[in-house]
């Protein structure tokens, strides 16, 4: 909205693609084989042994879904066993700027947000026990 109250043309269809969009590719594990994607093309258990600590069902999901929204592609391979690669699409590689600033400013300002964090919890009297992350990823159950 603008300083008039006025609806914006596009801005309401452009925040729920946001919201969409982020969802998405703001999950933990979208971001962790995107990542390892922007190496090298992997097979599925491969992906699933470098990531560590994502059940199968959820990395089907994750990758099910970003297949979906064109960021990669799945490939099936006709032998015995058949053999299947991910990899990303063009429109994948382009997360891979945005992701890797997202990565530095982490790394850069973890020990201040620490910081803020244990400051907050010391004000509000609580131990220093984050709360539980909201479960945003694909499929989950709100």
């Amino acid at each position: 909205m603008g300083t008039d109250m006025k609806p914006i043309p596009g801005r309401s269809e452009t925040c729920t693609a946001m919201g969409d969009i982020l969802n998405r590719i703001g999950d933990k594990w979208s971001v962790m084989i995107v990542g390892y994607l922007t190496r090298k093309t992997m097979r599925f258990n491969e992906l699933r042994h470098a990531i560590g600590g994502i059940s199968q069902r959820m990395l089907t999901l994750t990758l099910r879904n970003l297949e979906r929204d064109g960021l990669v592609t799945r490939t099936v391979f006709p032998e015995i066993p058949p053999r299947v690669e991910y990899q990303l699409t063009d429109l994948g590689r382009t997360l891979t700027e945005p992701l890797d600033a997202l990565w530095s400013w982490a790394a850069q300002h973890q020990h201040e947000v620490a910081s803020a964090r244990a400051a907050y919890d010391a004000a509000q009297g609580e131990v220093a026990a984050p709360l539980p992350p909201e479960r945003r990823y694909a499929g989950a159950v709100r």
